[in-house]
Protein backbone atom coordinates (compact mmCIF):
# COMPACT_ATOMS: atom_id res chain seq x y z
CA UNK A 1 0.00 0.00 0.00
CA UNK A 2 2.96 2.33 0.48
CA UNK A 3 3.38 2.29 -3.28
CA UNK A 4 -0.11 3.65 -3.69
CA UNK A 5 0.50 6.38 -1.12
CA UNK A 6 3.52 7.71 -2.99
CA UNK A 7 1.85 7.46 -6.39
CA UNK A 8 -0.53 9.69 -8.27
CA UNK A 9 -3.57 7.63 -7.28
CA UNK A 10 -5.52 10.58 -5.92
CA UNK A 11 -4.93 12.58 -9.12
CA UNK A 12 -6.09 9.56 -11.12
CA UNK A 13 -9.36 9.42 -9.16
CA UNK A 14 -9.90 13.17 -9.59
CA UNK A 15 -9.22 13.50 -13.31
CA UNK A 16 -10.36 10.12 -14.66
CA UNK A 17 -13.99 11.28 -15.04
CA UNK A 18 -13.09 14.48 -16.94
CA UNK A 19 -10.58 12.72 -19.21
CA UNK A 20 -13.19 10.04 -19.89
CA UNK A 21 -15.68 12.80 -20.63
CA UNK A 22 -13.37 14.14 -23.33
CA UNK A 23 -13.36 10.62 -24.75
CA UNK A 24 -17.11 10.96 -25.29
CA UNK A 25 -16.40 13.57 -27.96
CA UNK A 26 -15.07 10.79 -30.20
CA UNK A 27 -18.30 8.79 -29.96
CA UNK A 28 -20.94 9.76 -32.56
CA UNK A 29 -23.96 11.48 -30.92
CA UNK A 30 -26.31 8.82 -32.26
CA UNK A 31 -24.57 6.01 -30.36
CA UNK A 32 -26.57 6.67 -27.19
CA UNK A 33 -26.22 3.16 -25.76
CA UNK A 34 -22.44 3.24 -26.16
CA UNK A 35 -22.29 6.75 -24.63
CA UNK A 36 -24.28 5.65 -21.59
CA UNK A 37 -22.23 2.54 -20.94
CA UNK A 38 -18.90 4.29 -21.58
CA UNK A 39 -19.84 6.99 -19.04
CA UNK A 40 -21.06 4.45 -16.52
CA UNK A 41 -17.90 2.33 -16.77
CA UNK A 42 -15.66 5.42 -16.56
CA UNK A 43 -17.38 6.62 -13.37
CA UNK A 44 -17.39 3.07 -11.99
CA UNK A 45 -13.62 2.91 -12.62
CA UNK A 46 -13.19 6.13 -10.59
CA UNK A 47 -15.13 4.49 -7.76
CA UNK A 48 -13.00 1.34 -7.89
CA UNK A 49 -9.80 3.39 -7.81
CA UNK A 50 -11.17 5.35 -4.85
CA UNK A 51 -11.46 2.02 -3.00
CA UNK A 52 -7.65 1.82 -3.25
CA UNK A 53 -7.59 5.15 -1.41
CA UNK A 54 -9.72 3.55 1.30
CA UNK A 55 -7.56 0.43 1.43
CA UNK A 56 -4.33 2.42 1.67
CA UNK A 57 -5.57 5.01 4.15
CA UNK A 58 -3.87 4.88 7.55
CA UNK A 59 -6.53 5.46 10.21
CA UNK A 60 -3.81 6.04 12.79
CA UNK A 61 -2.51 9.04 10.85
CA UNK A 62 -4.59 12.16 11.47
CA UNK A 63 -2.85 14.27 8.81
CA UNK A 64 -3.29 14.59 5.06
CA UNK A 65 -2.47 11.45 3.10
CA UNK A 66 -1.99 10.59 -0.57
CA UNK A 67 -0.22 13.88 -1.07
CA UNK A 68 2.13 13.97 -4.04
CA UNK A 69 5.07 16.15 -5.10
CA UNK A 70 3.43 19.51 -5.80
CA UNK A 71 4.33 21.72 -8.71
CA UNK A 72 3.98 25.46 -9.09
CA UNK A 73 1.03 26.42 -11.21
CA UNK A 74 1.44 30.20 -10.91
CA UNK A 75 5.02 30.54 -9.61
CA UNK A 76 4.89 34.31 -9.21
CA UNK A 77 2.04 33.95 -6.69
CA UNK A 78 3.06 30.66 -5.13
CA UNK A 79 -0.13 28.92 -6.27
CA UNK A 80 0.44 25.25 -6.99
CA UNK A 81 -1.11 21.87 -7.56
CA UNK A 82 -1.31 20.51 -4.02
CA UNK A 83 -3.74 17.77 -3.08
CA UNK A 84 -4.28 15.38 -0.19
CA UNK A 85 -7.07 13.89 1.91
CA UNK A 86 -7.72 13.25 5.57
CA UNK A 87 -10.47 11.07 7.05
CA UNK A 88 -13.12 13.74 6.48
CA UNK A 89 -12.38 14.31 2.81
CA UNK A 90 -11.84 10.58 2.21
CA UNK A 91 -15.43 9.83 3.17
CA UNK A 92 -16.72 12.61 0.92
CA UNK A 93 -14.59 11.43 -2.00
CA UNK A 94 -16.04 7.94 -1.61
CA UNK A 95 -19.57 9.34 -1.41
CA UNK A 96 -18.99 11.23 -4.67
CA UNK A 97 -17.48 8.35 -6.62
CA UNK A 98 -20.30 6.05 -5.46
CA UNK A 99 -23.21 8.35 -6.34
CA UNK A 100 -22.09 9.34 -9.84
CA UNK A 101 -22.16 5.84 -11.44
CA UNK A 102 -25.46 5.10 -9.68
CA UNK A 103 -26.85 8.37 -11.04
CA UNK A 104 -25.73 7.50 -14.58
CA UNK A 105 -27.28 4.05 -14.27
CA UNK A 106 -30.47 5.55 -12.84
CA UNK A 107 -30.83 8.03 -15.72
CA UNK A 108 -30.32 5.38 -18.41
CA UNK A 109 -33.80 5.84 -19.89
CA UNK A 110 -34.85 9.27 -18.63
CA UNK A 111 -32.33 11.35 -20.62
CA UNK A 112 -33.12 11.05 -24.33
CA UNK A 113 -31.86 14.35 -25.83
CA UNK A 114 -28.23 15.48 -26.06
CA UNK A 115 -27.20 12.30 -24.32
CA UNK A 116 -23.49 12.80 -24.98
CA UNK A 117 -23.51 16.36 -23.64
CA UNK A 118 -25.45 15.24 -20.56
CA UNK A 119 -22.85 12.66 -19.60
CA UNK A 120 -19.99 15.01 -20.46
CA UNK A 121 -21.41 17.60 -18.02
CA UNK A 122 -21.90 14.95 -15.34
CA UNK A 123 -18.33 13.63 -15.62
CA UNK A 124 -16.81 17.12 -15.54
CA UNK A 125 -18.96 17.89 -12.53
CA UNK A 126 -17.56 14.82 -10.79
CA UNK A 127 -13.99 15.98 -11.36
CA UNK A 128 -14.86 19.41 -9.96
CA UNK A 129 -16.37 17.92 -6.81
CA UNK A 130 -13.51 15.48 -6.22
CA UNK A 131 -10.93 18.19 -6.81
CA UNK A 132 -12.56 20.53 -4.30
CA UNK A 133 -12.54 17.83 -1.62
CA UNK A 134 -8.85 17.02 -2.26
CA UNK A 135 -7.40 20.51 -2.90
CA UNK A 136 -4.83 21.82 -0.42
CA UNK A 137 -4.25 25.10 -2.26
CA UNK A 138 -6.71 27.98 -2.12
CA UNK A 139 -6.45 28.89 -5.79
CA UNK A 140 -6.82 25.24 -6.79
CA UNK A 141 -9.81 24.92 -4.47
CA UNK A 142 -11.40 27.99 -6.03
CA UNK A 143 -10.84 26.67 -9.56
CA UNK A 144 -12.50 23.35 -8.74
CA UNK A 145 -15.28 25.24 -6.92
CA UNK A 146 -15.99 27.18 -10.12
CA UNK A 147 -15.64 24.08 -12.34
CA UNK A 148 -18.64 22.62 -10.51
CA UNK A 149 -20.83 25.63 -11.23
CA UNK A 150 -21.19 25.48 -15.02
CA UNK A 151 -21.96 21.73 -15.46
CA UNK A 152 -24.56 21.87 -12.69
CA UNK A 153 -26.23 24.92 -14.20
CA UNK A 154 -26.30 23.17 -17.59
CA UNK A 155 -27.83 20.02 -16.10
CA UNK A 156 -30.66 22.10 -14.65
CA UNK A 157 -31.10 24.50 -17.58
CA UNK A 158 -30.97 22.00 -20.48
CA UNK A 159 -32.31 18.72 -19.10
CA UNK A 160 -34.64 20.09 -16.44
CA UNK A 161 -38.37 20.64 -16.67
CA UNK A 162 -40.81 23.54 -16.59
CA UNK A 163 -39.01 26.66 -15.37
CA UNK A 164 -35.59 25.10 -15.81
CA UNK A 165 -33.90 28.20 -17.23
CA UNK A 166 -35.16 30.34 -14.35
CA UNK A 167 -33.94 27.75 -11.83
CA UNK A 168 -30.54 27.45 -13.53
CA UNK A 169 -30.01 31.22 -13.66
CA UNK A 170 -31.05 31.58 -10.02
CA UNK A 171 -28.62 28.82 -9.00
CA UNK A 172 -25.85 30.44 -11.04
CA UNK A 173 -26.40 33.96 -9.68
CA UNK A 174 -26.56 32.86 -6.03
CA UNK A 175 -23.48 30.67 -6.27
CA UNK A 176 -21.43 33.10 -8.35
CA UNK A 177 -22.16 35.98 -5.98
CA UNK A 178 -20.85 33.98 -3.04
CA UNK A 179 -17.86 32.79 -5.06
CA UNK A 180 -16.76 36.32 -5.96
CA UNK A 181 -16.84 37.40 -2.33
CA UNK A 182 -14.77 34.36 -1.39
CA UNK A 183 -12.26 35.16 -4.13
CA UNK A 184 -11.80 38.71 -2.83
CA UNK A 185 -11.24 37.31 0.67
CA UNK A 186 -8.66 34.85 -0.69
CA UNK A 187 -6.73 37.71 -2.29
CA UNK A 188 -6.84 39.75 0.93
CA UNK A 189 -5.49 36.78 2.90
CA UNK A 190 -2.66 36.27 0.43
CA UNK A 191 -1.55 39.91 0.42
CA UNK A 192 -1.81 40.11 4.21
CA UNK A 193 0.57 37.18 4.59
CA UNK A 194 2.79 38.28 1.69
CA UNK A 195 3.41 41.64 3.36
CA UNK A 196 4.83 39.70 6.30
CA UNK A 197 6.95 37.34 4.21
CA UNK A 198 4.61 34.37 4.57
CA UNK A 199 2.59 34.58 1.36
CA UNK A 200 1.21 31.23 0.22
CA UNK A 201 -1.99 29.63 -1.01
CA UNK A 202 -1.22 26.29 0.67
CA UNK A 203 -3.86 25.63 3.35
CA UNK A 204 -1.24 24.37 5.78
CA UNK A 205 0.99 27.42 5.30
CA UNK A 206 -1.99 29.73 5.76
CA UNK A 207 -2.98 27.97 8.99
CA UNK A 208 0.55 28.50 10.34
CA UNK A 209 0.91 32.00 8.90
CA UNK A 210 -2.30 33.29 10.47
CA UNK A 211 -1.24 31.94 13.86
CA UNK A 212 2.09 33.77 13.58
CA UNK A 213 0.64 36.90 11.95
CA UNK A 214 -2.96 37.11 13.14
CA UNK A 215 -5.52 39.37 11.57
CA UNK A 216 -7.30 42.06 13.54
CA UNK A 217 -10.67 41.13 15.00
CA UNK A 218 -12.45 43.39 12.51
CA UNK A 219 -10.59 41.96 9.51
CA UNK A 220 -11.30 38.41 10.70
CA UNK A 221 -14.99 39.15 11.00
CA UNK A 222 -15.32 40.63 7.50
CA UNK A 223 -13.24 37.89 5.88
CA UNK A 224 -15.14 35.20 7.75
CA UNK A 225 -18.41 36.69 6.53
CA UNK A 226 -17.13 36.61 2.92
CA UNK A 227 -16.19 32.93 3.16
CA UNK A 228 -19.26 32.09 5.24
CA UNK A 229 -21.67 33.69 2.78
CA UNK A 230 -20.28 31.61 -0.08
CA UNK A 231 -20.46 28.38 1.92
CA UNK A 232 -23.85 29.16 3.53
CA UNK A 233 -25.38 29.67 0.07
CA UNK A 234 -24.10 26.27 -0.99
CA UNK A 235 -25.36 24.43 2.15
CA UNK A 236 -27.94 26.19 1.92
CA UNK A 237 -28.50 27.86 5.29
CA UNK A 238 -31.63 29.89 6.04
CA UNK A 239 -32.30 32.55 4.72
CA UNK A 240 -29.99 31.87 1.74
CA UNK A 241 -31.84 28.72 0.73
CA UNK A 242 -34.38 30.05 -1.77
CA UNK A 243 -32.50 28.86 -4.87
CA UNK A 244 -32.55 25.22 -3.74
CA UNK A 245 -36.26 24.27 -4.03
CA UNK A 246 -36.40 25.71 -7.57
CA UNK A 247 -33.18 23.97 -8.61
CA UNK A 248 -34.29 20.61 -7.23
CA UNK A 249 -37.81 20.85 -8.59
CA UNK A 250 -36.75 21.66 -12.14
CA UNK A 251 -33.52 19.61 -12.32
CA UNK A 252 -33.55 16.14 -13.86
CA UNK A 253 -33.38 13.32 -11.34
CA UNK A 254 -29.64 12.92 -11.95
CA UNK A 255 -29.04 16.59 -11.22
CA UNK A 256 -31.09 16.43 -8.03
CA UNK A 257 -29.20 13.36 -6.80
CA UNK A 258 -25.79 14.99 -7.29
CA UNK A 259 -26.97 18.35 -5.99
CA UNK A 260 -28.39 16.88 -2.77
CA UNK A 261 -25.93 14.02 -2.40
CA UNK A 262 -22.66 15.88 -2.91
CA UNK A 263 -22.84 19.50 -4.02
CA UNK A 264 -24.55 20.80 -0.88
CA UNK A 265 -21.76 19.22 1.19
CA UNK A 266 -19.32 21.66 -0.40
CA UNK A 267 -20.73 24.32 1.88
CA UNK A 268 -20.35 22.40 5.12
CA UNK A 269 -16.95 21.11 4.01
CA UNK A 270 -15.84 24.68 3.25
CA UNK A 271 -16.70 25.76 6.80
CA UNK A 272 -14.69 22.86 8.25
CA UNK A 273 -11.65 23.17 5.99
CA UNK A 274 -11.38 26.94 5.51
CA UNK A 275 -13.72 29.39 7.23
CA UNK A 276 -13.39 28.15 10.83
CA UNK A 277 -9.62 27.39 10.84
CA UNK A 278 -8.71 30.69 9.18
CA UNK A 279 -10.75 32.99 11.43
CA UNK A 280 -11.09 31.58 14.98
CA UNK A 281 -11.81 34.93 16.66
CA UNK A 282 -14.64 35.66 14.25
CA UNK A 283 -16.02 32.16 14.75
CA UNK A 284 -16.25 32.74 18.50
CA UNK A 285 -18.51 35.71 17.81
CA UNK A 286 -20.50 34.13 14.98
CA UNK A 287 -20.98 30.56 16.27
CA UNK A 288 -24.09 31.28 18.42
CA UNK A 289 -25.74 33.18 15.57
CA UNK A 290 -24.99 30.46 13.01
CA UNK A 291 -26.16 27.78 15.45
CA UNK A 292 -29.52 29.53 15.75
CA UNK A 293 -29.74 29.92 11.98
CA UNK A 294 -29.08 26.17 11.72
CA UNK A 295 -31.92 25.47 14.16
CA UNK A 296 -34.20 27.81 12.20
CA UNK A 297 -33.21 25.91 9.02
CA UNK A 298 -34.14 22.61 10.68
CA UNK A 299 -37.53 23.91 11.82
CA UNK A 300 -38.33 26.04 8.76
CA UNK A 301 -37.39 23.29 6.28
CA UNK A 302 -39.60 20.83 8.14
CA UNK A 303 -42.56 23.22 8.27
CA UNK A 304 -42.26 23.93 4.55
CA UNK A 305 -42.26 20.18 3.84
CA UNK A 306 -45.60 19.86 5.60
CA UNK A 307 -47.35 22.13 3.09
CA UNK A 308 -45.79 20.95 -0.18
CA UNK A 309 -47.88 19.39 -2.94
CA UNK A 310 -44.88 18.60 -5.19
CA UNK A 311 -42.91 15.63 -3.87
CA UNK A 312 -39.59 16.78 -5.36
CA UNK A 313 -40.03 20.17 -3.73
CA UNK A 314 -40.79 18.42 -0.44
CA UNK A 315 -37.57 16.41 -0.64
CA UNK A 316 -35.71 19.62 -1.51
CA UNK A 317 -36.95 21.39 1.62
CA UNK A 318 -36.05 18.32 3.66
CA UNK A 319 -32.44 18.95 2.61
CA UNK A 320 -32.62 22.41 4.16
CA UNK A 321 -33.71 20.76 7.40
CA UNK A 322 -31.20 17.89 7.35
CA UNK A 323 -28.24 20.11 6.47
CA UNK A 324 -29.28 22.37 9.34
CA UNK A 325 -28.33 19.45 11.61
CA UNK A 326 -24.91 19.25 9.95
CA UNK A 327 -24.35 22.99 10.43
CA UNK A 328 -25.41 22.83 14.07
CA UNK A 329 -23.01 19.93 14.67
CA UNK A 330 -20.13 21.86 13.13
CA UNK A 331 -20.74 25.09 15.05
CA UNK A 332 -21.17 23.61 18.52
CA UNK A 333 -17.40 23.08 18.09
CA UNK A 334 -17.00 19.90 20.10
CA UNK A 335 -16.01 16.40 19.03
CA UNK A 336 -19.45 14.77 19.29
CA UNK A 337 -21.15 17.55 17.40
CA UNK A 338 -18.53 17.72 14.67
CA UNK A 339 -18.39 13.95 14.11
CA UNK A 340 -22.20 13.95 14.08
CA UNK A 341 -22.31 16.81 11.60
CA UNK A 342 -19.95 15.01 9.23
CA UNK A 343 -21.87 11.74 9.65
CA UNK A 344 -25.07 13.63 8.88
CA UNK A 345 -23.49 14.92 5.67
CA UNK A 346 -22.76 11.34 4.59
CA UNK A 347 -26.08 9.83 5.62
CA UNK A 348 -28.01 12.68 3.99
CA UNK A 349 -26.10 12.06 0.76
CA UNK A 350 -27.14 8.41 0.81
CA UNK A 351 -30.79 8.67 1.92
CA UNK A 352 -31.76 11.88 0.10
CA UNK A 353 -29.87 10.80 -3.00
CA UNK A 354 -31.94 7.62 -2.90
CA UNK A 355 -35.17 9.59 -2.47
CA UNK A 356 -34.43 11.66 -5.57
CA UNK A 357 -33.61 8.51 -7.54
CA UNK A 358 -36.97 7.08 -6.47
CA UNK A 359 -38.66 10.35 -7.40
CA UNK A 360 -37.13 10.07 -10.87
CA UNK A 361 -38.26 6.45 -11.23
CA UNK A 362 -41.90 7.21 -10.46
CA UNK A 363 -41.88 10.45 -12.48
CA UNK A 364 -40.72 8.54 -15.58
CA UNK A 365 -43.87 6.45 -15.32
CA UNK A 366 -46.43 9.13 -14.43
CA UNK A 367 -44.94 12.49 -15.56
CA UNK A 368 -46.45 14.21 -12.54
CA UNK A 369 -44.91 15.40 -9.27
CA UNK A 370 -48.19 16.26 -7.54
CA UNK A 371 -48.63 14.18 -4.41
CA UNK A 372 -52.40 14.33 -4.88
CA UNK A 373 -52.07 12.48 -8.19
CA UNK A 374 -50.92 9.38 -6.34
CA UNK A 375 -52.52 7.25 -3.68
CA UNK A 376 -52.62 3.52 -3.12
CA UNK A 377 -49.73 2.81 -5.47
CA UNK A 378 -48.26 0.27 -3.04
CA UNK A 379 -50.89 -2.15 -4.32
CA UNK A 380 -49.62 -1.73 -7.88
CA UNK A 381 -45.84 -1.28 -7.38
CA UNK A 382 -45.04 -3.12 -4.13
CA UNK A 383 -41.27 -3.24 -4.70
CA UNK A 384 -41.16 0.51 -5.23
CA UNK A 385 -43.30 1.10 -2.13
CA UNK A 386 -41.12 -1.15 0.05
CA UNK A 387 -37.90 0.56 -1.04
CA UNK A 388 -39.47 4.00 -0.66
CA UNK A 389 -40.62 3.03 2.84
CA UNK A 390 -37.18 1.79 3.86
CA UNK A 391 -35.56 4.98 2.54
CA UNK A 392 -38.16 7.08 4.35
CA UNK A 393 -37.30 5.41 7.64
CA UNK A 394 -33.60 6.01 7.05
CA UNK A 395 -34.28 9.66 6.24
CA UNK A 396 -36.25 10.30 9.45
CA UNK A 397 -33.52 8.77 11.61
CA UNK A 398 -34.97 5.43 12.67
CA UNK A 399 -32.47 3.69 15.00
CA UNK A 400 -30.31 1.11 13.19
CA UNK A 401 -30.45 3.12 9.97
CA UNK A 402 -28.06 5.78 8.72
CA UNK A 403 -29.98 8.92 9.64
CA UNK A 404 -30.07 8.15 13.36
CA UNK A 405 -26.34 8.25 14.15
CA UNK A 406 -25.55 11.72 12.86
CA UNK A 407 -28.61 13.37 14.37
CA UNK A 408 -28.06 11.64 17.73
CA UNK A 409 -24.41 12.76 17.92
CA UNK A 410 -25.36 16.32 16.91
CA UNK A 411 -27.99 16.44 19.66
CA UNK A 412 -25.41 15.17 22.16
CA UNK A 413 -22.90 17.78 21.10
CA UNK A 414 -25.52 20.53 21.16
CA UNK A 415 -26.74 19.48 24.62
CA UNK A 416 -23.17 19.63 25.97
CA UNK A 417 -22.85 23.23 24.82
CA UNK A 418 -26.38 24.53 25.34
CA UNK A 419 -29.41 22.31 26.06
CA UNK A 420 -31.73 24.76 24.33
CA UNK A 421 -29.99 24.03 21.02
CA UNK A 422 -30.77 20.34 21.44
CA UNK A 423 -34.42 21.04 22.25
CA UNK A 424 -34.84 23.17 19.13
CA UNK A 425 -33.16 20.60 16.88
CA UNK A 426 -35.13 17.71 18.39
CA UNK A 427 -38.37 19.51 17.52
CA UNK A 428 -37.23 19.46 13.89
CA UNK A 429 -36.66 15.69 14.14
CA UNK A 430 -40.26 15.15 15.23
CA UNK A 431 -41.53 17.27 12.35
CA UNK A 432 -39.23 15.35 9.99
CA UNK A 433 -40.90 12.08 10.91
CA UNK A 434 -44.30 13.72 10.49
CA UNK A 435 -43.79 15.07 6.96
CA UNK A 436 -42.04 11.98 5.59
CA UNK A 437 -44.57 9.52 7.01
CA UNK A 438 -47.40 11.73 5.76
CA UNK A 439 -45.81 11.71 2.30
CA UNK A 440 -45.60 7.92 2.39
CA UNK A 441 -49.19 7.59 3.54
CA UNK A 442 -50.52 9.93 0.85
CA UNK A 443 -48.59 8.35 -2.02
CA UNK A 444 -48.46 4.67 -1.13
CA UNK A 445 -51.47 3.78 1.00
CA UNK A 446 -55.22 4.02 0.73
CA UNK A 447 -57.41 3.40 -2.29
CA UNK A 448 -56.27 3.74 -5.87
CA UNK A 449 -58.14 6.82 -7.04
CA UNK A 450 -56.86 7.24 -10.62
CA UNK A 451 -57.13 4.76 -13.47
CA UNK A 452 -53.60 5.59 -14.64
CA UNK A 453 -52.16 4.14 -11.42
CA UNK A 454 -53.32 0.64 -12.39
CA UNK A 455 -51.07 0.79 -15.46
CA UNK A 456 -47.86 1.48 -13.52
CA UNK A 457 -45.06 -1.06 -13.81
CA UNK A 458 -42.89 -1.94 -10.83
CA UNK A 459 -39.15 -1.38 -10.60
CA UNK A 460 -37.08 -3.31 -13.14
CA UNK A 461 -33.71 -4.99 -12.63
CA UNK A 462 -31.68 -1.90 -13.59
CA UNK A 463 -33.58 0.26 -11.12
CA UNK A 464 -33.25 -2.32 -8.35
CA UNK A 465 -29.51 -2.61 -9.04
CA UNK A 466 -29.21 1.18 -8.81
CA UNK A 467 -30.90 1.27 -5.42
CA UNK A 468 -29.29 -1.81 -3.87
CA UNK A 469 -25.92 -0.23 -2.85
CA UNK A 470 -27.69 2.73 -1.25
CA UNK A 471 -30.09 0.52 0.69
CA UNK A 472 -27.18 -1.58 1.93
CA UNK A 473 -25.31 1.53 3.05
CA UNK A 474 -28.35 2.85 4.92
CA UNK A 475 -28.30 -0.32 7.01
CA UNK A 476 -24.52 -0.61 7.38
CA UNK A 477 -24.13 3.05 8.41
CA UNK A 478 -26.84 2.55 11.00
CA UNK A 479 -25.48 -0.66 12.52
CA UNK A 480 -21.72 -0.35 12.01
CA UNK A 481 -21.19 3.36 12.54
CA UNK A 482 -17.86 2.86 14.32
CA UNK A 483 -16.26 1.72 11.06
CA UNK A 484 -17.04 5.10 9.50
CA UNK A 485 -16.27 7.19 12.57
CA UNK A 486 -12.89 5.46 12.93
CA UNK A 487 -11.84 7.34 9.80
CA UNK A 488 -13.51 10.62 10.76
CA UNK A 489 -12.61 10.95 14.47
CA UNK A 490 -8.79 11.25 14.20
CA UNK A 491 -9.15 14.12 11.73
CA UNK A 492 -11.80 15.77 13.91
CA UNK A 493 -9.68 15.52 17.07
CA UNK A 494 -6.69 17.00 15.26
CA UNK A 495 -8.93 19.75 13.89
CA UNK A 496 -10.18 20.62 17.37
CA UNK A 497 -6.64 20.59 18.74
CA UNK A 498 -5.16 22.76 15.99
CA UNK A 499 -8.06 25.17 15.53
CA UNK A 500 -9.66 25.34 18.96
CA UNK A 501 -11.97 28.34 19.00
Amino acid sequence: METFKSSFLLSLVIFLPAVSGLGLLYIPPGQTKLIRWFSFLASLAAFLFSLFLLAGFDRGNDGFQFTQPSFDWIPSLGAGYRIGIDGISLMLVLLTTLLVPLTILGSYQSVTVRVREFHLALLFLETGMLGAFAALDLVLFYVFWEVMLIPMALLIGIWGSGRRVYAAVKFFVYTMTGSLLMFLAILFLYFHLSSRGAGSFDFRDIYAGLKEHPLSATAQLWLFLAFALSFAIKVPLFPLHTWLPDAHTEAPAAGSVILAGVLLKMGTYGFIRLAIPFFPEAVRQAAPWISWLAIISIFYGAMMCLVQEDFKRLIAYSSVSHLGFAMLGIFVLNSRGLVGGIYQMLSHGISTGALFLLAGIIYERTHTRRIADYGGIAKVVPRFAAIFGFTTLASIGLPALCGFIGEFLVLQGAFELRPLYAVGAATGMVLGALYMLTLYQRMMLGKVTREEIHRLTDMNFRELATMAPLLALMAVMGMRSTWFTSYIEPAVLKWLKDFAV
